[in-house]
């Protein structure tokens, strides 16, 4: 008898508290007329309300092991916020604490940028230089076990909870992957997680090479210095650039913006639009180019998502760049972060965002301008032969334009080694950049612009 009376008790407070919030949002619309006040008080789902008291009361009464009321009920917040859609999710205060940590660069565990496909968990990402990307773990990758625990049927919160961990302490991902036979298993040993959201090397001279892992808070200004930093190596200005948004997962919709912003000198970067007024937002690139209008080829994947696809549109758009790789993930909405008073926060998604030109990108992704497949390059073994040119044959003919040959200081110049280029544009590329397709396709292409440009 008591147990009813408490189930009639926290149905009737669940229902006041329900017509409350309705009602604050009702007087908060000032100017909707009174029918729709009442409209919406008399939409109330009291059918709906009695079957969920009626289950928790079963729940309480007859499930196998006692649960609480404070379980209950955030699981069933979770169940909400998990059924809408892949992104919107319940943070608890700790993992409202682990997102903060995210957006700032610093954080405990693998370095996996992961959603829910199907009830399990899909890799969007790894990060550069974590276990999981040294460890070989792949976008597109579905873990389907966690050691000896079967993903199916947890929570995505409830995975990354088990995925965080002790910094050196052990764990196995087993995972399935398009194009294998059978599940594969990772040992990762989890670490601190710091990522460096820019990273910046010359490609060869006059050609720069921007990789950016993740959009922080500080990437935009990140960018810049990198940029600075090419241009004072390359001692003078940049021919082009390629920047690598490969297996970029997003973040902050700001920091995608300022790497718009730093080659776009004016017009729309995104737009986004929602059912409440501040959901729609409008940014606007601002004046100069860092540099100076040099061509771009900017590498994307299927790992590329979220904010890597506004970047990656906003400069497509604006014909600023050229898109070069796979079509990217197609993640085309905005989370906004809603702390809750009990120091939790609700991801919710809020927005669709748009390219400059009314592009959606969600469910369909960016479409690359030169699309390039899965392969991998490796230099052919040096003939045996040298191959005959004309200069070879017998009775050849001279070349009249032909320039006096200098002779070497030795007169034997077997010996004798060609002196390194100083300033050409023909510096010798990495081994690891020549087995990189995309990135050598990337630099060929700057390099005819480039000659085009002459």
């Amino acid at each position: 008898m008591l147990k009813n009376r408490n189930i009639l008790v926290l149905l009737v407070g669940f229902i006041l508290g329900v017509a409350l919030s309705l009602c604050s949002s009702v007087f908060a619309e000032k100017a909707a007329p009174a029918a729709a006040k009442s409209d919406e008080l008399q939409a109330l789902p009291f059918d709906e309300l009695r079957t969920f008291t009626e289950i928790f009361g079963r729940i309480k009464q007859d499930y196998v092991e006692p649960v609480s009321d404070k379980k209950l009920l955030e699981d069933a917040i979770r169940g909400m916020l998990s059924g809408l859609d892949p992104h919107s999710a319940y943070l608890a205060s700790e993992e409202y604490k682990e997102l903060q940590e995210g957006t700032t660069g610093q954080f405990g565990g693998l370095g996996i940028e992961v959603g829910m496909e199907n009830g399990f968990v899909k890799v969007v990402s790894p990060i550069d230089d974590t276990p999981a990307q040294r460890a070989g773990i792949k976008a597109g990758d579905l873990i389907v076990r966690l050691d000896d625990k079967p993903v199916k049927g947890m929570t995505l919160a409830d995975a990354v909870k088990i995925m965080r961990g002790e910094p050196g302490s052990e764990i196995v991902l087993t995972v399935i992957r398009e194009g294998e036979e059978a599940p594969l298993k990772f040992a990762l040993t989890r670490d601190i997680i710091k990522v460096k959201s820019v990273k910046n090397r010359l490609l060869e001279k006059n050609y720069g090479y921007l990789r950016i892992s993740s959009f922080q808070s500080g990437t935009g200004q990140s960018l810049l210095d990198a940029i600075d930093e090419l241009k004072k190596e390359n001692e003078g200005p940049l021919k082009g650039i390629v920047l690598d948004l490969r297996n970029n997962p997003g973040g902050v919709l700001n920091a995608a913006v300022d790497v718009s912003d730093a080659f776009i000198e004016s017009g729309l970067i995104v737009y986004t639009e929602g059912r409440i007024k501040n959901s729609e937002m409008r940014f606007n690139a601002t004046p100069d180019d860092v540099i100076n209008g040099a061509p771009i080829v900017v590498l994307i994947n299927g790992g590329s998502a979220s904010a890597s696809e506004i970047v990656a549109g906003a400069l497509q758009d604006h014909k600023r760049a050229i898109i070069m790789g796979e079509k990217s993930f197609g993640k085309g909405s905005v989370q906004t972060i809603l702390p809750t008073s009990n120091g939790a926060a609700v991801k919710l998604t809020t927005a669709r965002y748009f390219t400059p030109s009314g592009r959606s990108i969600q469910a369909e992704g960016i479409e690359p301008d030169v699309t390039l497949a899965r392969v991998k390059l490796a230099a052919m073994d040096k003939a045996k032969l040298d191959t005959v040119k004309e200069a070879d044959l017998t009775h050849h003919l001279t070349n009249g334009n032909a320039k006096p040959e200098k002779k070497s200081e030795e007169e034997d110049g077997d010996d004798v080694k060609d002196a390194p280029e100083k300033d050409g544009d023909a510096a010798e590329v990495s081994d690891a950049d020549m087995r990189d397709y995309p990135l050598h396709e990337a630099l060929n292409l700057l390099k005819g612009i480039s000659i085009m440009r002459r």
